[in-house]
C-alpha cells in the first residue's frame, strides 16, 4: 500500500521540478544578480559590449537572446535592462523584434513548466466543478484571445502572472505564445526606443525615464487597446444577460 501512494507523490514531485528550480533560481538570482542586471552595470560597460557588437553581430544576436531567454524564464531581475540593452545594442529595430522574440521564449517556458506540474490538473478540476468555479472557467474559455491581449496590454499585471495563470486555466499554447508576441509589442518598443536613446542618457550622466510608458502620450493608445480587448467581452456579457 505504501508503494502505491509513494508513486504518485513521487509523479507529482516529477512533474513540479521545473517549477521549483524556477523558483529556486528565482530567489537566488534576486539576491546575486542585482548589481550585475542593473542600469549602473550597464552604462559602465556599454564601450565593451558596443566594440564586441561591431567585432561580432551575429553573435552579439545570439548571446543577448539566450541571456534575455533565461531572464525571463527563471524571473530573474533585469528584464527591463534587457529591453533597454536590446534598444541600445541594435536600436529600435530590430532591436525590438529581438526583444520580443527573447520575452516570448522565456514566458513560452514558465508556461509550459506550469502546465506540466499544475496546469492539466488544475484545469481538469475546473472542468469537472461546478457553481461559481465551473462559471469563471466557462468566462474565460469564452474570451481567452480577449483576456490573453488584456493582460498583456495592461502594464500594471506583473509579467510571471502573467506567464503563470494560463498555464493553470488551460489555455492552449499556440493561442499564449500568439497572444503574448503581439500583446507585449506596445510596451517593449516603447521600452526598446527608451534604450535606442541610452548613448545620449549615457552622455549627459543621466538615467533613463522608466515611467514614460505612463505619459499620457503612450498610456493613451495603449489603454485604446485596452478597451478594444475589453470591448467583445463586454458585447458577450451584455448578450449573455439579454439571452440573445
Amino acid at each position: 500500500m505504501s508503494d502505491m501512494t509513494e508513486a504518485p507523490q513521487k509523479s507529482a514531485l516529477v512533474k513540479n521540478l521545473p517549477l521549483i528550480a524556477i523558483a529556486l533560481v528565482a530567489v537566488i538570482g534576486a539576491f546575486t544578480l542585482k548589481d550585475y542586471l542593473s542600469f549602473d552595470a550597464l552604462a559602465e560597460n556599454r564601450e565593451t559590449l558596443i566594440a564586441f557588437r561591431d567585432a561580432n553581430y551575429l553573435l552579439t544576436v545570439l548571446a543577448f537572446v539566450a541571456i534575455y531567454v533565461v531572464i525571463v524564464a527563471f524571473s530573474l531581475p533585469g528584464a527591463t535592462i534587457a529591453t533597454l540593452t536590446g534598444g541600445f545594442l541594435f536600436a529600435t529595430f530590430p532591436g525590438a523584434l529581438f526583444n520580443v522574440t527573447a520575452a516570448t521564449t522565456g514566458a513560452t517556458l514558465i508556461f509550459l513548466a506550469a502546465q506540466y506540474g499544475l496546469g492539466d490538473r488544475l484545469a481538469a478540476k475546473m472542468d469537472s466543478s461546478e457553481g461559481v468555479v465551473r462559471k469563471i472557467k466557462d468566462g474565460i474559455d469564452s474570451s481567452q484571445w480577449e483576456m490573453l491581449f488584456l493582460i498583456r496590454l495592461i502594464p500594471a499585471v506583473p509579467f510571471f502572472v502573467a506567464n503563470l495563470v494560463p498555464a493553470l486555466v488551460g489555455v492552449p499554447l499556440v493561442r499564449f505564445v500568439i497572444s503574448t508576441f503581439i500583446g507585449i509589442i506596445p510596451g517593449a518598443v516603447v521600452y526598446t526606443s527608451v534604450g535606442a536613446g541610452l548613448g545620449e542618457v549615457f552622455a549627459r550622466g543621466e538615467t533613463p525615464d522608466l515611467g514614460i510608458i505612463f505619459e499620457p502620450h503612450i498610456l493613451l493608445p495603449i489603454l485604446g487597446l485596452c478597451a478594444l480587448a475589453t470591448l467583445p467581452i463586454i458585447l458577450k456579457a451584455v448578450r449573455g444577460k439579454k439571452g440573445i
